[in-house]
């Protein structure tokens, strides 16, 4: 293909039609039509929810409920996540693809610095996944934070707010991954490697402010005993992190670089990662059972989320992943078990986000906790099935992984394995 270079940079001569409406781009299309349908049930619920509506305002315009009903209506906050309603998709596919795409970005540089050349080769592509899976999880949240009022969030700066703090947060990090993608399809290895240390320790900080703000968000602090309780919880949002983070990037590998000589060198590097991870993640789900608050404990263990707990998160993160990848052997083992965890990852976050509704998860006004439900009597866990909004913009979250990767590599061929050696 025709190359223009500029500043060091070889673009591909592409076509607008080439760029824009190719197989992949009208698929990642596809899901973001998904997710714009998902945006409309979302801003039907929030801006004309009937719950207030003309004719219960002339029946009784003094009834507390149909006041409060009014208050939801005009402020946004129906649907949205906090205290006292439980956690949402949004925030379980926010967590999921920030910590994962910052896992897939933290790998790279790792190996990046420890001299693992068949990763350096394919660095360009790998950070360029993990960088579209971040926008994937910034397009999450920015679906759930009352988009009517975004443009004051960035006008009116308010560094005790927890959503601010994601502005400088990722003003910071994206663009020196960017730089370093920047560094490596330029060839200047030296300069990449030197830059490898900085994007480790933003990554780690991503995860740490992450952690920071959801706890800040979503009342972590006070209002889950889960939060509190779960030892090094951080770390575990980590571990697990990297898990899935290796799982996208066997699935990456064998789309991308299958027929590539390196591939077999690739994918058992990844496998002995792999393997390593798992490992490190079940022996800190024992630990962490063992010493968590034992009301949640015995919900996820013994209560209605136990077939999930097993069957989706148990099952695909760890069984059968150790089960593929604890002898070497074909690389089909190896993407069997990236398939596994990147979707066991998903549902651990599920689980996991949900699993905070446990009680006692209420601490207001110094009263202490408290058990309460939305609708009936007092009870130990509250769960309210997804929105049908919510599950289309998660869907459609993996339309914005496609675009923003294809774009990438039609315009710079992130997917070819450069030699830097």
């Amino acid at each position: 293909m025709e190359k223009i270079t500029f500043m060091g940079l070889e673009i591909n001569k592409i076509s607008i039609f080439g760029l824009l409406f190719n197989r992949t781009m009208l698929l990642g299309y596809f899901f973001m039509a998904l997710a714009m349908v998902g945006i409309y049930e979302i801003f039907d619920v929030r801006y004309f929810s009937a719950a207030a509506n003309a004719h219960a305002s002339g029946l009784n315009p003094t009834d507390p409920a149909l006041k409060e009903a009014m208050r939801l209506a005009v402020f946004g906050d129906v649907g949205e996540v906090n205290r006292n309603i439980p956690w949402t998709l949004f925030i379980v596919n926010y967590m999921y693809m920030i910590y994962t795409g910052s896992g897939v970005i933290f790998l790279v540089a790792l190996a990046e610095l420890m001299g693992f050349h068949v990763i350096a080769k394919a660095a360009a592509g790998f950070m360029a996944v993990g960088l579209s899976m971040v926008f994937a999880g910034l397009f999450t949240i920015a679906t759930d934070l009352n988009m009517l009022n975004m443009l004051w969030m960035v006008l009116t700066p308010n560094i005790s707010a927890g959503m601010w703090l994601m502005l400088p947060l990722y003003c910071t990090y994206i663009p020196f991954v960017l730089f370093e993608i920047y560094l490596l399809l330029t060839n200047k290895r030296e300069w990449a490697k030197r830059l490898a240390l900085p994007i480790l320790v933003l990554s780690i900080g991503v995860d740490l402010v992450e952690y920071y703000i959801q706890a800040k968000l979503f009342s972590m602090n006070t209002a889950r005993h889960l939060w509190t309780e779960f030892p090094f919880l951080t770390f575990y949002f980590i571990i697990s992190a990297f898990v899935s983070s290796l799982g996208v990037m066997g699935i990456y590998s064998y789309l991308v670089h299958k027929n590539k000589e390196e591939y077999n060198e690739l994918m058992d590097l990844i496998r002995k990662a792999m393997l390593f991870f798992v490992s490190i993640l079940a022996l800190y789900e024992v630990f962490g059972y063992m010493t968590v608050d034992k009301d949640w404990s015995f919900l996820i263990l013994f209560g209605p989320f136990k077939p999930i707990y097993f069957g989706g998160y148990i099952l695909l993160t760890l069984a059968l992943p150790f089960f593929f990848i604890v002898k070497p052997g074909k690389s089909l083992y190896t993407l069997l078990a990236s398939v596994c965890v990147v979707i066991g990852g998903f549902v651990g976050r599920y689980i996991f986000v949900y699993g905070g509704n446990a009680n006692p998860m209420s601490n207001r006004f110094g009263l202490g906790y408290e058990k309460y439900d939305f609708y009936a009597l007092e009870k130990s866990f509250n769960y309210v099935a997804p929105h049908l909004g919510e599950i289309l913009i998660v869907v459609g979250s993996l339309g914005v992984i496609m675009i923003v990767y294809k774009l990438f590599d039609s315009i710079l061929s992130v997917s070819d394995f450069r030699e830097h050696h």
